[in-house]
């Protein structure tokens, strides 16, 4: 059974830091992971994604220059690095997994697997 689940979610100010985490058990071939986020009253977003196999990293225009995804393979862990957060990045972050597809996006329909999510909030 495929499991993923997140850590290091919490509170930080404008302009701070946090790292994510995302735990993933289960895969028994090369998967994707995506981070994607959900507002209060808005769509779910995907705002990042690695492909394990070749470290393909993928991110939306709303992240890309501020955020980070890295794998650790040994420990099957991947990570989401967020640099400058706004408070426009408030939100419920959730990883996402799928066995490994070239070429694969960043939307929700993608990915068959999801962790409970993790709050992140960010003051002005």
């Amino acid at each position: 059974e495929v499991q993923l689940e997140e850590s290091g979610g919490g509170l930080v100010q404008a302009g701070g830091s946090l790292r994510l985490s995302c735990a993933v058990s289960g895969f028994v071939v090369d998967y994707n992971i995506a981070w994607f986020r959900q507002a209060p009253g808005k769509r779910r977003e995907g705002i990042s994604s690695i492909e394990i196999s070749d470290g393909t990293t993928r991110y939306s225009r709303s992240v890309k220059g501020r955020f980070t995804i890295s794998s650790d393979n040994a420990k099957n862990m991947v990570y989401l690095q967020m640099n400058n957060l706004r408070p426009e990045d408030t939100a419920v972050y959730y990883c996402a997994g799928v066995a490994s597809r070239n070429g694969l996006g960043i939307s929700t329909w993608q990915y068959d697997y999801w962790g409970r999510g993790i709050q992140v909030t960010v003051s002005s």
